[in-house]
């Protein structure tokens, strides 16, 4: 599938949860390749502020992406400021760690509206445009976690497998309009949202790594991007495995490490932030 070529050399380009972590270095990288960025966030401050260092070509914006309008408030800001949005990247989300039976209900509504509704609104006020003008570009970050389970992250699995799906088959959808639908699926990042959690061998990467695949899905357009490449291969052949081996295998990775191998100190700060939202 060939979609028309977007020049990031003066692109306009849209963030969720661009104040810190890998939205913000996605924003960094973004206006290092040229393009203008809107960086939205729930701590509009934040936002400003890190908008700030990156001078005229940037924007920081109040976003809640839980609620329809002010996503669409926000869209509509980065229109009026910049022109035509080429390029959304929905990265919002939140990573609360627990054992299933003990997650309370309002913070399983919490990751659902973030990780998936959040997600769901960018795309249908995003697309409409896209498709009138015949190009443009979504991002999602996703997850490994979208095709990988682990214990002790139960409804961020569910809400990650969500957003792959989610993904997938709006690309379909979007075949002959000349917009791309890609999905980016981190491993462990290094940022807050996996703050405290001690993943043992399961590869870890930063926020930097995590930019440069989406800003590189603009050329590729590829419909998935694992970060790093190697685990999503491996995450894609574990339903091939025979559960008895996957078992074997998980407990010597310590798939259990979001409920056993926690910092509960340096965790709580975390969870206390995404608990007031």
């Amino acid at each position: 599938m060939s979609y028309p070529r977007i020049d990031l050399a003066g692109a306009t380009v849209a963030i969720t949860g661009a104040a810190r972590g890998i939205g913000l270095a996605t924003a960094e990288a973004f206006v290092a390749a040229g393009a203008s960025v809107a960086l939205g966030d729930l701590d509009e401050a934040l936002a400003v502020r890190a908008a700030a260092e990156f001078g005229d070509r940037a924007m920081g914006h109040l976003l809640d992406v839980t609620d329809k309008v002010s996503y669409a408030a926000f869209l509509d800001a980065v229109v009026r400021w910049h022109g035509p949005l080429d390029v959304l990247v929905n990265n919002a989300g939140v990573m609360p760690n627990g054992a299933f039976l003990e997650q309370s209900d309002r913070i399983d509504r919490l990751t659902m509206d973030v990780n998936v509704y959040g997600v769901i609104h960018g795309m249908r006020l995003a697309l409409p445009a896209m498709v009138e003008r015949g190009y443009g570009h979504i991002v999602n970050v996703a997850s490994l976690a979208g095709k990988f389970p682990l214990k002790g992250l139960a409804v961020y699995n569910a809400s990650k497998f969500a957003v792959v799906g989610l993904t997938a088959a709006t690309r379909l959808e979007m075949d002959a309009t000349g917009v791309s639908v890609s999905a980016v699926l981190p491993s462990a990042v290094r940022t807050e949202l996996s703050s405290g959690i001690d993943y043992g061998v399961l590869p870890a990467v930063d926020p930097e790594d995590i930019a440069a695949a989406v800003v590189r899905t603009v050329e590729t357009r590829a419909a998935e991007t694992a970060v790093p490449g190697y685990v999503g291969l491996l995450a894609n052949a574990s339903g091939l495995v025979p559960e008895t081996v996957m078992r074997a295998f998980r407990k010597a990775a310590h798939d259990d490490a979001a409920i056993t191998r926690v910092d509960d100190t340096v965790r709580r700060a975390y969870l206390d932030r995404i608990e007031k939202q």
